[in-house]
């Protein structure tokens, strides 16, 4: 199961919410040195004097009111927190060591996985539809966009990871997250008919790099990648579906910025909610902030009548229970999150537990249910997913009760 570290005197974000095991050393860009050999690191410089400064600073992305972040040595970084005109954080880091995949193949053990069939309430499912002219943003370790389900969808391919702005047309991922939660989201059962299908195949695939090849990333590099998915809605005249597979045991302000400038852009939010286990207020960031719906994971279990929720998946504010009302730490809707087949790194497949595998379920839902009615509002398709969700509450697991709970949210939402 997931566990969040302290690391950089901030709170270490962890990112890449699948099921997996940490390895003993945590993975980090390798240190930039000066000739005096002293280490450099990322802060957010805010305040009334952050301009003043700026001219001296080494920038990387620039957030307006946000703030801006910057490289430092330790020796500028003191100094700057001697200015009381100005509030300097250390950036924090996200980290995460991909586990062994569970089942890698070279074909699918089958076109329509549990999940798929679960999500469109039919067990005799054959193949998916819907998603047409929606984009899905998926912000992760990047995506194969030469897998074959997957090429016909792809229509951005960014990498946020390198330099101050992106890199166009390089979205590599060489872990196999990314690639999986893109399946889930959008596979289009490729053009030999022999691959895996996805909840809405006709979406268009917006692959951002945000994470590196060994599932680490920085909270700027991902705040840069959420503000320029909504922006390039606005600039397509598209509708966009954020599907975030990461997060944090603490609130970034970079991201929660980000997060509510994508809300008010337009933009669809949907993030996990963790891997933290069945404790009450284990939730995770982004996925715990009001502007993101926030997914949690069902098994292939029945309990007490429903799917069961899993128990590595993160559960809310136990103190809101019942009142179908979304606050902040609150766990909105559940979806198939174990043991979960989908694309997969060299063209092929594989199968991962984790509220990152739950997370692209709601995303291509969302994206299904937008285009039928592209006039939409994001909130109008984000009531929509709770008015379905109503209509299946999950009732197993730690947690989950009757209504609207902490450990499932307002239920499971579906096509049908």
């Amino acid at each position: 199961m997931m566990k969040f570290s302290k690391t950089l005197g901030a709170a270490a974000l962890s990112l890449s919410l699948s099921l997996s095991s940490f390895g003993a050393a945590a993975f980090a860009e390798a240190p930039v040195k000066q000739e005096a050999q002293q280490e450099q690191f990322r802060v957010v410089i805010k305040g009334t004097d952050a301009q003043k400064v700026k001219k001296d600073q080494k920038v990387r992305r620039d957030f307006g009111a946000a703030g801006y972040s910057a490289t430092v040595t330790q020796e500028q970084f003191e100094k700057l927190q001697k200015n009381s005109k100005l509030k300097v954080e250390k950036v924090a880091t996200f980290k995460v060591a991909a586990g062994k995949p569970i089942k890698t193949m070279a074909v699918p053990s089958t076109r329509t996985p549990w999940g798929i069939k679960a999500i469109y309430n039919n067990s005799s499912l054959t193949q998916t539809s819907g998603g047409d002219g929606i984009k899905i943003a998926v912000l992760d370790t990047g995506v194969q966009t030469s897998h074959i389900d997957l090429s016909q969808n792809a229509e951005q391919c960014k990498d946020f990871t390198v330099g101050t702005t992106y890199t166009n047309n390089s979205c590599t991922d060489r872990n196999g997250h990314g690639t999986h939660v893109a399946g889930s989201a959008l596979a289009n059962g490729g053009s030999d008919g022999q691959g895996i299908y996805g909840v809405a195949p006709q979406a268009e695939l917006w692959a951002y790099k945000v994470l590196t090849d060994s599932g680490s990333g920085y909270s700027d590099d991902i705040a840069a990648a959420i503000r320029h998915a909504a922006d390039e809605g606005t600039r397509t005249g598209s509708k966009v579906v954020i599907s975030m597979s990461l997060g944090s045991s603490g609130k970034d302000s970079l991201i929660t910025s980000a997060v509510d400038y994508a809300y008010s852009k337009g933009a669809l939010v949907i993030a996990a909610a963790g891997n933290s286990g069945y404790a009450n207020n284990t939730i995770g960031y982004p996925g715990a902030l009001t502007n993101a719906v926030a997914v949690a994971a069902l098994e292939n279990v029945q309990q007490n009548g429903t799917y069961r929720v899993a128990n590595f998946s993160s559960r809310g504010n136990s103190a809101t229970d019942g009142d179908f009302v979304i606050q902040e730490r609150d766990v909105e809707i559940s979806a198939p999150g174990a043991a979960i087949e989908s694309t997969w790194i060299n063209s092929g497949y594989n199968t991962i537990s984790g509220t990152s595998m739950a997370t692209p379920h709601v995303s291509g839902l969302a994206a299904k249910i937008w285009s039928s009615n592209k006039g939409q509002s994001n909130a109008q398709v984000r009531a929509e997913l709770q008015r379905r969700a109503k209509l299946y509450d999950i009732k197993g697991g730690y947690g989950a009760a009757t209504g609207d709970d902490h450990a499932s949210g307002f239920g499971f939402a579906r096509v049908q």
